[in-house]
C-alpha cells in the first residue's frame, strides 16, 4: 500500500509541475493573449486594484468555499497544495524559460504550452487525490449534469472569459483557442493516465503478493 500511495502522489506532483510548465509557456507566448481565467483576474485588477496574482489566489479561495458548501465536504489536502504550488512552479519555469522576442517564438511557446498544460492537468487529476479549485468546478459539472470534460471546461472558461471581458480584461485569439481546445486534449488524456496509474498499482500489488508468498515459503522451509 505504501508504494501505491507513492505512485499516486508522484502522478499528482509530476502532473502539477507539467501543467505549470505549460502555463509558463503560454505566459511567454504573450502575443496571442491570456487564458480565460487570467482575463477575469486582469479585469478584477483593473476595476478594484490589488494585483493579478492576488486575484488568482482570491478567486481560488472563493471557488474552494463555494465547492465546499456544494459538496458538503472539506477540500482535500491536494486541493490546497494545488493553490500553493502552481504559483511557485510557474514563477520557476517563467524564470528559466528564455524570453520570446519574436512572433514565431510566441506562437511556438503558446501552442506547446497549450498541449503541455492540458497533459499535465489530466495527469495530476488522474489519482483523484483532489483537483485544483478551477478543475473541481469542471469535474462537478461533469458528475452533476453529465457530458464530457471537453464541454464542461469550454462552458466554464467561456463564462469566466466573458465576465472578465465585461470587467475590462483582455481577450485575444489565444483566449479563444484555450477555451476551445484544452478540453479536447484533457478528454482522452485523463483515462490514459488513469489506466497507466492503475497498471502501475496492479504491478506493485502483484510484486507485493509474490514477495509475501516467497517470505511465507521461506519461513515454512526453515
Amino acid at each position: 500500500m505504501r508504494k501505491v500511495f507513492i505512485w499516486k502522489w508522484l502522478f499528482y506532483f509530476v502532473g502539477l509541475a507539467i501543467m505549470s510548465l505549460g502555463i509558463s509557456l503560454i505566459i511567454e507566448g504573450k502575443a496571442l493573449g491570456v487564458s480565460p481565467w487570467d482575463v477575469l483576474h486582469v479585469g478584477l485588477y483593473k476595476q478594484i486594484g490589488l494585483s493579478v496574482g492576488s486575484w488568482t489566489i482570491i478567486s481560488g479561495l472563493c471557488i474552494v468555499l463555494i465547492t465546499t458548501l456544494y459538496l458538503k465536504e472539506w477540500p482535500k489536502i491536494a486541493t490546497w497544495l494545488n493553490m500553493l504550488l502552481i504559483g511557485s512552479f510557474v514563477d520557476l519555469f517563467t524564470w528559466i524559460l528564455p524570453n520570446s522576442k519574436s512572433l514565431p517564438l510566441d506562437i511556438f511557446y503558446f501552442l506547446t504550452g497549450l498541449f503541455v498544460m492540458s497533459i499535465g492537468c489530466a495527469m495530476y487529476i488522474s489519482p483523484r487525490l483532489g483537483a485544483g479549485p478551477r478543475d473541481t468546478v469542471m469535474m462537478i459539472i461533469v458528475e452533476k449534469f453529465g457530458g464530457s470534460i471537453r464541454m464542461a471546461r469550454f462552458l466554464t472558461e467561456t463564462i469566466v472569459a466573458i465576465l472578465g471581458w465585461l470587467l475590462g480584461g483582455p481577450i485575444g485569439v489565444g483566449t479563444v483557442i484555450i477555451a476551445l481546445f484544452t478540453g479536447y486534449i484533457i478528454q482522452p488524456a485523463l483515462p490514459f493516465f488513469e489506466k497507466l496509474l492503475a497498471k502501475r498499482i496492479t504491478i506493485e500489488d502483484n510484486e507485493t503478493l509474490m514477495s509475501n508468498g516467497s517470505s511465507e515459503k521461506l519461513v515454512k522451509e526453515t
